[in-house]
């Protein structure tokens, strides 16, 4: 009220702002409550809305605040007031209809800015959303996102935190607890609510409240936005000068005489509860040497408020009153212009002028100022009492990145320290795992769950895993993307070198036995196996045990698609030969005679012609399945999931082509099987009946054995397995076929007589 008082005497006292007029104010106290702010106002309303310029200078304009200033005996042209948005609103929408224009200090709340309903309010303070959109960036900015939040019963509370819950939410913050201030509590309430407090595990509290009901909730490490401060000059001088008088109008000065120095005024109401029994004051005592927030006048916020909106309406007056007329009239205003509080309403929302602090005021189309705050830290002295020391800014008119300023080393927080707190529902999850959301609970609140394999987070607090490129692997801590190992079957791997050593060692010992079968061509033993078809067979094996090469190694278009042909067809020839080995030896030894017409009727020619046929139906199908549908490297991430690597294989497009050519090759096994054993119990003098069964019973076992461990092969073991297979089975036919006779070739000559081969049976 006085720095209202003192901005009036001011400008009276300037003779380029309003010259020869003077302004007046009277002073009504609203008491904080609706009810009394409206009986206040009605008799400031009850006069005609138009005003003579002479009558401004006799006259006093003014306005309305908490304790606030109007016109007296005239017309009410602009009001000040009030401090509390509740009253404020009430105020607002009553004066709204007659276009008289209410400028506000201290009422922030966000529900004011509706232009509809309130057509002539204006503030000096900025609205409760610049305040929550600061206190979001504060509290964000601290990693704050489980926090609490406390308010009193009345509008600034009720509209600020629900504009703070929805931007704070939007921003990925959890609300922990909502607790409200009753308007008088009781010591078990205020109880009720610190164990509330002291029971949450949010650490940080938000609260739309004003400084008194905080007291017995928070002292040291609060955080405050505030309005920025500064020191008005000859404000202090003017006030330390105040003293009581019994004239009207000083009863406001006069009850705060009495409340500083705890005395009683002679010239006072004697009916105020408690003076009776004070001393009596003199009214001279000096206010130089009391301790109060009435002689801080160092850095005054809400009192620099009022003293910008006394300015703005002057400002305004100034405009509409022509006071910047030049020639003749300069350095004179309209003194018999008529206006109106709607002409004056008009000029005070196009204000714009810079004042002595160096601010720019001025308003926007809703009547809002530049929302500009101080940062304010609660902070013990010495003595244990508590300072307000600023520790930031906030500019609300800057872009969104410089919006917020602040020096951390000089917060002090609860219990005198200056570490950061820390208020998480849960700690934000590590890189390489994700968050996962407790059912029933807060977004805030989530388990930390690693990513699966092949997926990474390389943020601290990731929701979700993000899927690693094709052919790219996560690293064993789930952070990154690398790239998959390429893996194949190599030459160089320890498999590769058993593989080829096994294929070279089959190699060499067929052409072993191929050398000794030539060196020994003319004896009876190697006649009567048919010598043509042995060399086949030999060749044929040859051809199984190179086929496997073509297995190992890195897969390209062409070995692609020759192993699985090689392999077929060298598989068919070599069993085609044992086919025919097979019905040569039965149908020798269930003649009659050597001379015998079955013998004669399957010739060389015929068995020549029954290999070619039986080989040619798997040359055949192999053409047709390159031709069509024809293996191609492929790189499988398949296995990536759990090694990490990207196999090097060959994609069959069509599989029914493979394994039809195992089903031919199973076809012939099957019936060489079953012709060798019908010649099993032929003489021990000519055995190979028994060695084909015995190598054929080896052949199925190595290939019904395949299909499991080929199907369940990972990677490069599945070519592995084939390879093994092929191995196995071609040296199961070389050995069980071959060796008997070449070890009865060179170590059992005797035996390799005409006389012991045509034996027959004795019986």
């Amino acid at each position: 009220m006085m720095t209202m008082v003192f901005a009036v005497e001011e400008i009276n006292r300037n003779s380029t702002l309003l010259p020869d007029v003077k302004l007046g104010y009277r002073s009504l106290d609203s008491c904080d409550h609706v009810h009394t702010s409206l009986q206040a106002l009605f008799p400031l309303v009850s006069h005609s809305k138009e005003m003579q310029k002479e009558v401004l200078t006799e006259e006093k304009i003014g306005g309305f605040e908490n304790v606030s200033f109007c016109l007296a005996d005239s017309p009410v042209l602009a009001v000040i007031g009030l401090a509390s948005s509740s009253p404020t609103r009430a105020v607002a929408q009553t004066l709204g209809p007659f276009n008289i224009p209410l400028v506000s200090y201290f009422a922030t709340c966000t529900c004011l800015t509706d232009k509809k309903t309130y057509p002539s309010f204006l503030r000096t303070v900025p609205s409760d959303l610049f305040q929550v959109r600061g206190l979001v960036q504060l509290v964000t900015f601290f990693g704050w996102l489980w926090v609490g939040t406390i308010g009193a019963m009345n509008d600034y509370s009720q509209y600020g935190i629900q504009a703070f819950s929805n931007e704070f939410k939007q921003k990925g913050g959890c609300l922990a607890f909502h607790l409200t201030i009753p308007k008088s509590p009781t010591e078990a309430e205020i109880q009720e609510m610190v164990e509330r407090l002291q029971s949450s595990t949010a650490q940080v509290v938000v609260v739309f409240a004003t400084e008194g009901q905080l007291v017995d909730l928070f002292v040291e490490g609060t955080l405050g936005f505030s309005f920025p401060g500064v020191r008005i000059p000859g404000l202090k001088e003017f006030l330390l000068n105040v003293r009581p008088s019994p004239e009207p109008g000083m009863e406001f000065v006069n009850m705060f005489w009495e409340e500083l120095f705890e005395c009683r005024l002679a010239v006072a109401n004697k009916n105020y509860e408690g003076v009776s029994v004070r001393p009596v004051c003199s009214g001279s005592e000096d206010l130089r040497y009391t301790d109060s927030s009435y002689t801080d006048v160092s850095q005054v916020r809400i009192s620099y408020n009022v003293y910008k909106a006394v300015y703005a309406i002057a400002h305004a007056l100034h405009t509409l009153l022509r006071c910047d007329s030049v020639g003749q009239n300069k350095g004179t205003c309209e003194k018999h212009k008529t206006f109106t509080a709607e002409q004056l309403l008009h000029h005070l929302k196009t204000i714009d002028f810079t004042n002595q602090f160096g601010e720019k005021v001025q308003f926007d189309s809703n009547g809002e100022p530049v929302p500009l705050y101080d940062i304010i830290n609660w902070q013990k002295d010495s003595k244990g009492e508590i300072r307000f020391v600023k520790v930031g800014s906030y500019d609300g008119s800057v872009p969104l990145s410089q919006q917020l300023q602040l020096k951390q080393r000089t917060i002090v927080w609860t219990g005198g320290r200056s570490q950061v707190p820390v208020s998480q529902c849960s700690a934000p999850c590590s890189p390489g795992s994700r968050q996962a959301r407790r059912p029933g609970e807060p977004h805030c609140c989530f388990d930390c769950l690693p990513c699966a394999d092949g997926e990474i987070s390389n943020q601290t607090g990731s929701t979700e895993c993000t899927q690693c490129p094709e052919y790219y692997w996560s690293d064993k801590n789930k952070v990154k993307c690398v790239a998959g190992v390429e893996e194949f079957l190599s030459f160089y791997d320890t498999m590769g070198i058993i593989l080829v050593t096994l294929t070279l060692l089959g190699v060499a010992l067929t052409v072993i036995i191929t050398t000794v079968f030539h060196c020994f061509r003319s004896t009876p033993i190697v006649k009567a196996n048919n010598s043509e078809i042995s060399f086949l067979l030999l060749l044929s094996l040859k051809l199984c045990f190179l086929c496997s090469l073509v297995f190992i190694g890195q897969p390209s278009v062409w070995t692609c698609r020759l192993r699985q042909a090689a392999f077929g067809i060298s598989f068919v020839l070599c069993l085609s030969c044992l086919l025919v080995k097979t019905i040569v030896v039965l149908l020798a030894f269930r003649a009659n005679s050597p001379s015998s017409r079955a013998l004669k009727l399957f010739g060389p020619t015929q068995q020549r012609t029954l290999i070619l046929c039986t080989t040619t139906p798997q040359v055949c199908l192999c053409a047709g399945w390159l031709f069509s549908a024809p293996p191609f490297p492929f790189r499988n991430p398949t296995y990536q999931a759990t090694t990490g690597k990207i196999v090097l294989e060959c994609k069959e497009p069509w599989p029914p082509g493979f394994y039809l050519v195992l089903g031919y090759i199973g076809l012939l096994a099957f019936l060489c099987l079953l012709l060798a054993y019908l010649g099993r119990k032929l003489p021990d003098t000519f055995n190979e009946a028994k060695l084909i069964t015995f190598s054929m019973l080896i052949f199925w076992a190595v290939w019904i054995s395949f299909i499991p461990a080929y199907v369940s092969s990972p990677g490069k073991f599945t070519v592995a397995v084939e390879v093994f297979a092929i191995l196995a089975s071609s040296f199961g036919l070389l050995v069980c076929i071959f060796v008997p006779k070449c070890y009865t070739i060179l170590l059992m000559p005797e035996r390799n007589i005409k006389k012991g081969i045509t034996r027959k049976f004795s019986k």
